[in-house]
């Protein structure tokens, strides 16, 4: 399963969205989590943008079956918890972005990952798109159906055009899913709005032929609004497996404290609508087969950083033109 999806990365967020009466049960839990190993002062040794108020974490979703093995980031989004203008934004970035890593020369973003783990990750996204980012969590594909489950399903709109894709991949999911619970295996067999189980909801986010890079992004996007509700709705007494689902997929350079504070200023805000953003902008880019870099995404510098920049720190929205 090469071709995992960004959804993975909502686990770190549902960690931050737990309300604040699970905080004392998942306080020493949270270290669990905690990665040590990384150079914070490398991750913190930059000049590029930031601002007070502003917090940017780099949620990576690995195609590695554990958080050990190397691979390559499947699925890339900055998480910005901006408690300046009290809201929640989250950046697709583009697996096919054309950009220049370090030591390795232009190539596709999804490959920083795995000549150089996270911190030339980290390093790759802030030259090219001149952010800071500090904070960064990695997750394993495998947890994504394990929360789902947890939460008992998510509701997503089917489109016509979708189901013999999605069905072309729910028996590998379903033998995959180590649920006890998951029953007999259900293909979907109609369009529209319904309730899909842990591997069928995987099975969604997998479908890649029926249109470009873009339209998964917002099938992915939508399964994480899905989950963010189901979060929000969970009774309490279903806080602790939860959390014990979750902590075990997720590697972090934030420490207990930090990811409490986070949650806290999440909190304060009242509303937890997310605004997002795909980057690059499709009207400011070109793609297609370039060299031996294969199928990227090249993007025009000067028209997508300052909108990038903007909806991160300014809050934003872009607005495509006609």
């Amino acid at each position: 399963m090469s071709n995992l999806k960004k959804f993975v990365i909502a686990l770190l967020l549902l960690v931050v969205l737990i309300p604040a009466g699970a905080f004392g049960y998942i306080y020493f839990k949270l270290n669990s989590m905690y990665d040590s190993s990384s150079d914070i002062k490398t991750l913190n040794k930059t000049d590029y943008k930031a601002e007070k108020g502003v917090t940017n974490i780099l949620l990576v979703g690995t195609d590695g079956r554990t958080l050990e093995e190397t691979s390559r980031s499947d699925s890339m989004m900055i998480l910005t918890i901006d408690a300046k203008h009290k809201s929640i934004k989250l950046t697709s970035l583009a697996r096919d972005t054309y950009v220049d890593i370090h030591g390795h020369g232009e190539q596709k973003l999804t490959h920083a990952y795995a000549y150089g783990g996270i911190n030339l990750l980290v390093e790759t996204i802030e030259s090219n798109f001149k952010l800071d980012i500090q904070n960064y969590a990695i997750v394993n594909f495998f947890s994504f159906m394990d929360i789902i489950d947890t939460l008992g399903g998510v509701v997503v709109d089917v489109q016509p055009g979708e189901i013999n894709e999605l069905n072309k991949y729910i028996p590998e999911c379903y033998n995959l899913d180590k649920n006890s619970n998951k029953g007999e295996m259900k293909l979907i067999d109609h369009s529209g709005k319904q309730k899909l189980d842990g591997y069928q909801a995987l099975s969604y986010g997998r479908i890649r032929k029926n249109d470009d890079a873009l339209e998964r992004d917002k099938r992915q996007r939508a399964l994480m609004e899905s989950m963010f509700d189901g979060v929000k709705n969970l009774p309490v007494s279903k806080y602790p497996e939860l959390v014990d689902t979750i902590l075990p997929y997720i590697k972090t350079n934030m420490k207990p404290t930090t990811i409490l504070s986070l949650g806290s200023s999440v909190l304060s805000m009242g509303s937890l609508d997310i605004k997002t953003l795909e980057f690059p902008m499709e009207e400011y880019s070109n793609g297609g087969i370039y060299g031996n870099a294969g199928w990227v995404w090249r993007y025009d510098e000067d028209k997508c950083l300052p909108i990038l920049h903007d909806f991160i720190f300014n809050d934003v929205m872009y607005q495509k033109t006609n």
